[in-house]
């Protein structure tokens, strides 16, 4: 598995254990509520449901909705890379056989006419489609950058599209820089990268537009092990880190005025199925964690979070549809179909 590369017990993550309770103390009831303050969601774990010798899974890595309402979901399942479903959990469709390792999934509006960019870090390729899979354009191992000699060091798991097509790649598998194209996939240029300064990325597992400010869009990028995200300017100038203590935070989504993201797992027990989704607002405070702890700030610092409840193993991605409803895709969790969340109000 490519995941080899970062689920070493890193220094950074073993020396921020917290003192949190056991997951064996923790259960959740039929009925239970999940989150806190105005985001509370009840948790519907058979929404997804399918006839499994039919519409087989393995990691179910990512998720978005398109403008007609279907849900899609990426597997890395070759037996159906891409299942769609309508808001109910109804399957509506299926497709995609060659993408042994489908990780990052993104909807893209090209002039009025939808696109999905898949990466594959068992090819080390993005790959441009349809909605119905016809491929459209494949990006292969930035050599321009001279920062890499062969294909099987370049191991994307995310892009993020900006408004005039430009594609940004996260290489978090691989070796964290995130690179530049313009839409006919020609390079521009590339930042992030390992090291010891604020610009520099550790498992860039996540990337996205952040148009909430439109006098200044930005990208916001995932440092899992480094428990952060991290702003950019268009053009990859550093910003600000956003701390995400105790987190190994998945790819950020932008909804409405809230960044949503799926927490892989917690310091606090690493391996041992500790996720859970947090929610921040447009001050990038976080104002609700989905099974796991409060958000507690002390002196206007974000404190330790870590799983309460146990309703999830491995989340991997979030997708919000145009209900407000919460779709949860997992990682290494048992071939499980993904889980809904319906907001409480």
């Amino acid at each position: 598995m490519q995941r080899r590369n970062f689920i070493k017990h890193s220094a950074l993550a073993a020396g921020a254990l917290a003192m949190a309770p056991t997951l064996s103390s923790f259960g959740m009831a039929e009925d239970a509520i999940l989150g806190h303050n105005n985001k509370r969601y009840k948790l519907n774990k058979d929404w997804g449901k399918l006839d499994f010798t039919h519409y087989p899974v393995k990691d179910c890595h990512e998720m978005i909705q398109d403008s007609k309402g279907r849900i899609f979901l990426l597997t890395n399942e070759t037996h159906n890379n891409i299942i769609i479903y309508d808001r109910k959990g109804k399957l509506l469709d299926s497709w995609g056989h060659e993408y042994p390792g489908g990780h990052g999934l993104t909807l893209f509006n090209e002039n009025g006419t939808e696109v999905l960019f898949i990466c594959d870090n068992s090819r080390n390729q993005v790959i441009k489609t349809t909605l119905d899979g016809r491929v459209l354009l494949t990006l292969n191992y930035p050599k321009e950058t001279g920062q890499y000699s062969k294909q099987e060091e370049f191991i994307p798991t995310e892009t993020a599209i900006a408004a005039n097509g430009d594609i940004y790649v996260a290489d978090g598998y691989g070796k964290d820089f995130i690179i530049r194209y313009d839409y006919k996939g020609n390079y521009l240029g590339y930042f992030g990268g390992r090291g010891d300064k604020d610009e520099h990325l550790l498992n860039a597992h996540g990337v996205c537009m952040d148009y909430r400010n439109p006098k200044q869009p930005t990208l916001i990028v995932t440092s899992r092990q480094q428990n952060a995200f991290k702003r950019f300017t268009l053009d990859g100038k550093y910003i600000s880190t956003i701390p995400m203590p105790g987190a190994w935070v998945c790819r950020p989504v932008i909804h409405g005025d809230y960044l949503y993201a799926a927490v892989l797992q917690s310091n606090a027990n690493l391996w041992k199925q500790s996720g859970f989704v947090t929610i921040l607002d447009k001050d990038f405070k976080v104002v609700s964690n989905l099974a796991g702890s409060e958000p507690i700030y002390k002196e206007n610092q974000l404190q330790e979070m870590y799983q309460t409840v146990k309703a999830f193993d491995y989340p991997h991605d979030v997708c919000i549809d145009d209900e407000g409803n919460l779709y949860v895709a997992q990682w290494n969790s048992g071939q499980v179909y993904p889980y809904k969340l319906e907001p409480v109000i």
